[in-house]
């Protein structure tokens, strides 16, 4: 049984995309998104160019064929070449597994090995732009697999990141973390024990087994589809064989409380999610007390303007650059609203788009401006910083600003899956007119259209900004609404 690389790396991530990979039916997966073939052609982009100038000997073998690479990748560093790209290095592991490590490149040292007083040492070229420790694993099983072929351990293990440049990987200190998470793969692979079904939005989406897994837990009401139950809490539940929706909405709060990870917050905020889920209503936060509502609507109060402004931003983060402002304005005087796409045609247009937002967001110096999660006044700050005006102009036009996220999860627990602008959307009933369209697809759009000039990619891009702006206005108003509703039953209680 062949435990490659690519396997030990799917298993980092999720123990159930590995045993898929190995034992799955494959017509159960997911054609790759347009995003993930971007970020693939992407990776050999930098992998090309990491190494162009260089002079390397490329292992040559049939696609798949581990032994006869590994046998073509033996033969050059028997030769002593400087640079070996494409190499293959097999091991026996351990009941019939064989380790197959594929680093991108094996370079020549000074030092001892079987060969003579020479060896190799690896580099994984990756595209991300920090040393994250799932690269830094792979580093540590690429110089595990090597020592046992050359007979010698080189001192590190290297990652070629993506605008950092080279980083050396402790090898000290990740091997013993590596062999940990090597044996529990190998164990799962050999016992074919398949891994329970857990969604996690952040780490499943761009999974070729997500439907298949979705489905699943869909069928099951698995616990994972509810907010707030992570990995390591849902270790607790299962062991107190709260698996269901209705025995978690049946649970008394107090016997979760005490759990690792939870606490009285948490253990509240858990049962009464599952309630409403499995009601399919929206439930006052029971975190927040009658007291600290009326407060929160006092004080802080949810503007209701003549004129609001809602505004959304698209970018892509490989390049930096920030590439369309999306502002819809309602006028509730006039009856109608507009949206405005502040868009850079080309990544140099980034100043220019920047200034026409703050163009218009002079135009109605009185009007509030909504956005949803955290991103929108980050960006502000940072372009603030690039391109001007002064931070304490900047500063006065956040004050502007309200997280619509923010005052929903305040004040609401709701029966959505995710507490992000399209959960929250689409079970309000708003339909995005692509109905595939997220920012992942957004940026591949935005890509397509710089290497095409292809302009149906940007009008795809300015429609599903348009959508966001106005899911985002949708929000708003039913929150009015819902806070308005519970501060009445507030107040007509407190009057008996």
């Amino acid at each position: 049984m062949w435990l490659t690389d690519e396997l030990l790396f799917s298993f980092q991530r999720c123990h159930r995309r590995a045993y898929l990979d190995r034992y799955g039916d494959l017509e159960y997966c997911d054609a790759p998104s347009d995003y993930l073939l971007k970020l693939r052609q992407d990776s050999l982009a930098h992998r090309r160019e990491i190494l162009q100038d260089a002079v390397i000997h490329e292992a040559d073998y049939p696609r798949s064929n581990w032994a006869a690479g590994a046998e073509t990748t033996l033969t050059l560093m028997q030769q002593g070449v400087e640079r070996i790209s494409r190499g293959v290095l097999l091991t026996e592991y351990r009941d019939g597994v064989m380790l197959v490590s594929c680093p991108d490149l094996l370079v020549r040292h000074p030092g001892e090995s079987v060969f003579g007083d020479w060896m190799y040492v690896p580099t994984d070229i990756r595209l991300g732009k920090r040393p994250k420790l799932d690269y830094q694993v792979m580093a540590a099983f690429h110089a595990y697999v090597l020592a046992a072929v050359q007979g010698a351990w080189c001192d590190t293990s290297w990652l070629m990141l993506r605008q950092r440049g080279p980083y050396a990987v402790d090898l000290v200190d990740l091997v013993p973390r590596m062999e940990e998470i090597l044996y529990a793969c190998a164990e799962m692979l050999i016992a074919q024990r398949e891994p329970e079904v857990f969604i996690a939005h952040n780490r499943c989406d761009l999974c070729h087994w997500y439907s298949f897994c979705y489905g699943l837990a869909t069928g099951d009401r698995h616990l994972s589809l509810l907010p707030g139950v992570t990995p390591s809490r849902y270790v607790y539940l299962k062991q107190m064989q709260i698996t269901t929706l209705e025995a978690l909405a049946a649970t008394p709060v107090r016997e979760l409380e005490m759990l690792p990870g939870f606490g009285p917050a948490v253990a509240h905020k858990l049962v009464h999610q599952a309630q409403a889920t499995l009601n399919q209503e929206a439930l006052l936060n029971p975190s927040l007390s009658h007291g600290a509502l009326l407060e929160l609507v006092t004080h802080r109060r949810l503007p209701t303007a003549e004129v609001e402004l809602y505004f959304d931003i698209e970018s892509a983060p490989e390049q930096n650059v920030v590439y369309l402002h999306g502002v819809l304005v309602v006028d509730r005087g006039q009856g109608h609203n507009t949206f405005y796409a502040l868009l850079a045609e080309t990544p140099e247009d980034e100043r220019l788009a920047w200034n026409q937002l703050m163009e218009l967001f002079q135009r109605y110096p009185d009007a509030p401006i909504f956005h949803f999660c955290p991103y929108e006044v980050q960006t502000v700050r940072r372009l603030g910083e690039l391109f001007g005006p002064a931070s304490e102009v900047v500063e006065d036009l956040l004050t502007r600003f309200v997280d619509l996220h923010d005052w929903v999860t305040q004040v609401a627990l709701l029966p959505v899956e995710s507490y992000a602008l399209k959960a929250i959307a689409r079970w309000l009933g708003f339909n995005w007119r692509d109905a595939e369209a997220n920012g992942a697809q957004s940026i591949f759009w935005y890509a397509q259209w710089l290497q095409t000039g292809d302009r149906a990619f940007l009008e795809s891009i300015l429609r599903y900004n348009e959508d966001d702006c106005r899911a985002t206005h949708c929000v708003k108003d039913w929150l009015v609404a819902f806070i308005t509703e519970k501060v009445q039953e507030i107040q007509a209680d407190q009057g008996h």
